[in-house]
């Protein structure tokens, strides 16, 4: 099989991944969006989908339910460890929030999953379940921390783990140049006798992402090694790095690691890895062709013939499967391409499988789209994507805002409002100019309204292009977007039953760490002077430009 990366095209950050009899599962970082901790399963390392959620929600807090003007962005779970041992898959990560460490367990990918707490905290970390018995965890920035842990079993049989008494607990790497990304990401294995622990790191001199290897002969160390992936494609000087390695049935192994990609998030590529014998470092892993990503290369599959569910979807709202009865959010009621930006009030969102609606009702007054609560996600698709959804205003009281959005700190939305009894169609943007990079996680200030139109009818179809390369154009060109795009951009327009007609300007894309993700179509309702009006949304399409 030819695989060409990046993988999914989608917004799946600080993958780990490993193999239980014939399927591959990858965990990814979904931070504040709920039902999150998503796993996806493939037979081949080049196709995935869905396979389960870990979470619903995590502990409820004002700031995970999006209260009081209180948010987690940029915070979250993050960098999980996903490892199976003894009959039990286990899902350790960190929430930046709480900052506690979390551990779900599970005899089933599907689940259900038990959460506990592993005392104390653990960045970016990596659990190894040793041959001798022994269970360690590695973490930490520019410090990397070796723990002992040890295991026990409650009343339900599910394993928890915490720190062992008199266990190994010291620094076994340092970060020694001050580099501006020190030593982290943390993927811990035990192979051929060896202990391997790979991390990423910015170099002073390249200023770019790059993976490292380190060996050892014995946990605690001493570990050596280099630098084992120094690679961008070609594209943007964005490194790739962070990830960890499986092998296949035959016996091969392969790495996936993630790439910067822009507004549209940070997408993992695949690559093969080729164990070598070295006078140096004894048997060490060879990534991609002498640390180069091959642009071709081949897999195989153990399950030739499976047909995979999209990652994300049109939808119409009739039925909460993906096609698969297991692969279902059987708390929210919704296909698992779609989450919840921070935990939802799902009492406030109605979904009608009769007539094919969704149905938003706000709960409370806020001043902008990244305070409205049950905002309903979907990632969208490198190179570039199309989103389309019915609005049904009849129901939004004065100073109400619902519609489709393009979800980031710097957002952009299409919109109908209601103002002295008539109802606007407006194109708005956030564009985020404090803090640099680092951007403003508590924005309070209302957007920009570029332009308005009176509508006619409380009913209108709305759409967004999104442009995130310029290779998209092509194909954009034969989809009818309306101008031109440039890379990191969006387009929105609507219709009522002709031709889509555009509505303001082209909006910028950035991706910042105040919320530390890709770019999102969002359907959203909120409310600025009087809560308790609503918004039906139905017939959602998802296109796209590759």
């Amino acid at each position: 099989m030819t695989t060409i990366n990046p993988l999914t095209r989608l917004d799946y950050p600080d993958p780990d991944i490993i193999r239980v009899g014939d399927t591959y599962y990858m965990v990814s970082t979904t931070m504040y969006f709920m039902p999150g901790c998503e796993i996806l399963s493939s037979y081949d390392l080049v196709h995935w989908e869905h396979a389960s959620y870990v979470y619903d929600t995590l502990d409820s807090t004002p700031a995970q339910r999006l209260e009081s003007k209180e948010n987690i962005y940029g915070q979250g779970m993050w960098a999980a460890s996903l490892r199976y041992y003894d009959g039990f898959f286990y899902v350790c990560f960190v929430c930046n929030d709480t900052h506690r460490t979390y551990l779900y367990t599970s005899r089933d990918i599907n689940g259900p999953w038990q959460k506990s707490y592993i005392d104390g905290f653990y960045h970016d970390n990596s659990i190894l379940f040793d041959d001798d018995g022994r269970i360690y965890i590695v973490s930490g920035n520019r410090q990397l921390h070796l723990n002992e842990l040890c295991v026990s079993y409650g009343e339900n049989g599910h394993p928890t783990l915490a720190p062992k008494e008199d266990g190994l607990n010291r620094i076994i790497l340092k970060d020694t140049e001050d580099a501006p990304l020190g030593y982290e990401g943390s993927h811990f294995y035990k192979l051929n006798g060896k202990y391997y622990l790979f991390v990423i790191g910015i170099p002073k001199d390249t200023g770019k992402r790059t993976e490292s290897c380190f060996v050892a002969d014995e946990p605690e160390g001493p570990y050596i090694g280099k630098k084992v992936m120094d690679d961008d494609r070609g594209y943007r000087r964005s490194g790739v790095a962070q990830g960890g390695i499986v092998d296949t049935p035959e016996g091969k192994w392969f790495s996936i690691l993630f790439q910067d990609s822009g507004s549209v998030g940070r997408i993992p590529v695949l690559m093969p890895v080729e164990f070598k014998e070295t006078a140096e470092y004894g048997l060490f892993p060879v990534f991609g062709d002498e640390g180069v990503i091959p642009a071709e290369f081949d897999t195989t599959s153990t399950k030739e013939g499976h047909t995979y569910i999209p990652l994300v979807q049109s939808d119409n709202f009739k039925d909460s499967t993906d096609g698969n009865a297991e692969h279902t959010n059987d708390s929210f009621g919704f296909k698992s391409c779609w989450q919840f930006n921070h935990e939802p009030d799902i009492s406030l969102v109605k979904r009608n499988p009769e007539k094919g609606t969704v149905t938003i009702t706000t709960g409370e007054t806020v001043t902008n789209l990244v305070q409205a609560r049950n905002t309903l996600t979907q990632r969208t698709m490198f190179p570039g994507c199309v989103g389309s959804v019915t609005l049904d205003g009849s129901n939004l009281k004065e100073g109400d805002y619902a519609g489709l959005s393009i979800l980031l700190s710097s957002y952009g939305y299409i919109a109908m409002t209601k103002r002295n009894g008539d109802y606007y169609l407006v194109m708005s943007k956030r564009e985020i100019t404090t803090g640099g990079f680092w951007g403003e996680r508590h924005d309070d200030e209302a957007p920009e309204e570029i332009e308005s139109v009176k509508l006619d009818s409380p009913v209108v179809t709305l759409r967004c292009d999104i442009c995130f390369d310029e290779k998209a154009k092509e194909k954009a060109d034969t989809r009818k977007i309306l101008i031109p795009l440039s890379d990191d951009t969006a387009v929105f327009s609507y219709s009522n039953g002709a031709d889509f007609t555009q509505l303001g300007c082209q909006h910028k894309l950035q991706f910042k760490l105040d919320h530390f993700t890709g770019a999102r179509f969002g359907l959203f309702m909120y409310s600025t002077k009087e809560a308790g009006g609503s918004a039906t949304f139905s017939n959602f399409v998802y296109d796209t430009l590759d």
